[in-house]
């Protein structure tokens, strides 16, 4: 009896692109969410539907490397890269150094932008404290 000959198996995941369809929109809203360990990128229509989504994990970034600029241009890449669509408004939140990166690459794709605008929350006064257990 011959022996199975095993192939070796990536254990990397990749996405198959053409599962993908690309959507035509003409006009969408670009959420950027960028931490200081990930980045998130989506892409909705003017209703808020999420029609593409993208994070620097899921294109193959590990550990302190999904916090980076490069890994965030390449979530940004591969969010828009399904989507057809004109123009576009973008929302950037959170405090990462993906932030400018995210915005240059969305810049780059060619996609004329209506506005950018910095929705990170602030706390104005914080949260009520909770009260004292033992007076």
């Amino acid at each position: 009896m011959a022996k199975a000959i095993l192939k070796f198996v990536s254990r990397r995941k990749r996405r198959i692109s053409s599962r993908k369809s690309r959507r035509r929109i003409p006009k969408g809203v670009i959420h950027v969410q960028a931490g200081f360990n990930n980045t998130i990128v989506t892409v909705t229509d003017v209703s808020g539907q999420v029609v593409s989504s993208s994070s620097a994990g899921n294109c193959g970034f590990r550990g302190p490397r999904k916090g980076t600029p490069f890994a965030a241009e390449t979530a940004a890449v591969d969010a828009i890269r399904t989507v057809v669509m004109k123009q576009a408004a973008v929302m950037i939140k959170g405090p990462g150094i993906g932030r400018d990166a995210a915005l240059r690459a969305i810049r780059a794709s060619g996609i004329r932008l209506t506005f950018v605008r910095d929705v990170t929350p602030l706390p104005h006064n914080g949260c009520r404290p909770p009260k004292k257990r033992r007076v």
